[in-house]
């Protein structure tokens, strides 16, 4: 149980972050920290602001990461306010990974381009994406980043016809695979036959320690097709719902830009922000004596990811550079 569920990695990155903050976690204890830190990770919200690295190291990281960009950005496909299939919006996938980097900063360009290349195929990397069909793919790619890969050397293989028995599968992690060219779709065969193409699967599945689609739903999403190119599985992938269902990171495709816990968490934040507002003309001599004063909540958080920290005390002690420059 503790080897499926990744124990060990949350421990290790508790203890490290312990380690690094111990003389703040002190104020407040250890048994305290530690409460905090699984809640943050039973709740997802561990990932926020992590290194890659991190939030890539375990299934439940990269659903959670998958469901933090969609509640955090899904309006970026609302159409006017209203929630429809129909985006309004439309991005290109540098500016896709712009905001994946507001939640990673360091998270790397070339999942964003696979997962775009998964959208637009043949076309030009700078074309513009819904943010419907940019989630899906992007899902699908970085959840399954390992499965790809491997995937990718069985159809290059049974497109130069080497026995499917002899396809070597990949096992290190995604960052060490070898490089290889993207599949060349505008074969004469118009790509291979999709019933050895999932025994090949299937296989893969059956012996990969990665995550892998169920091979139930890919061998019924394969059925009814005859023969298929590379980008076009990955396509059906994306599309799959079934799929999507077993995942468990996304809603629905019709329910993508509906999220009734966060909109309610939106209202009350808008509400607050609204509070603090006054209106009316002040005093000449510019006393603030007569406003009304509010005293917003707080949300104490006793732990925060070490990038944020960083981030926090490098602007504070450059805030007290400059004070002390125009103090002089």
């Amino acid at each position: 149980f503790a080897a499926q569920r990744h124990v060990l990695t949350y421990m290790e990155d508790a203890v490290s972050q312990l380690l690094e903050n111990r003389e703040d976690i002190s104020q407040y204890g250890i048994a305290r920290f530690f409460t905090e830190y699984f809640n943050s990770v039973r709740q997802g919200t561990h990932i926020l602001f992590r290194e890659f690295s991190f939030v890539q190291a375990t299934p439940h990281n990269r659903a959670s990461f998958l469901r933090t960009f969609w509640r955090c950005f899904r309006t970026v496909g609302k159409n006017g306010g209203k929630y429809s299939s129909i985006c309004c919006y439309l991005l290109t996938a540098q500016e896709y990974h712009c905001l994946l980097q507001l939640l990673c900063p360091d998270f790397p360009m070339e999942l964003t381009q696979k997962a775009a290349r998964i959208v637009l195929m043949d076309d030009a990397m700078d074309c513009l994406m819904s943010f419907s069909d940019f989630l899906f793919a992007f899902q699908i790619q970085f959840y399954y980043s390992e499965f790809l890969e491997s995937v990718a050397a069985i159809y290059q293989d049974l497109l130069a016809g080497k026995n499917p028995n002899t396809v070597i599968v990949p096992t290190s992690s995604s960052g060490q695979h070898r490089q290889r060219q993207p599949p060349n779709d505008c074969s004469p065969l118009d790509g291979v036959e999709a019933s050895l193409f999932y025994q090949c699967l299937e296989s893969l599945c059956d012996r990969s320690k990665y995550s892998c689609p169920p091979s139930a739903l890919v061998k019924e999403m394969l059925s009814s097709a005859q023969r298929l190119t590379f980008y076009g599985f990955l396509m059906a992938l994306a599309k799959d719902q079934g799929i999507n269902r077993a995942l468990g990171a996304l809603p629905d495709k019709g329910d993508l830009f509906v999220d009734p816990a966060m909109d309610h968490e939106l209202e009350k934040l808008v509400a607050q922000v609204s509070g603090l507002s006054v209106s009316g003309p002040t005093s000449s001599s510019g006393d603030a004596a007569n406003l009304p004063v509010r005293n917003s909540p707080r949300m104490n958080c006793l732990w925060k990811p070490l990038h944020h920290r960083r981030k926090m005390d490098a602007e504070s002690e450059g805030s007290n550079e400059e004070t002390d420059s125009s103090e002089n």
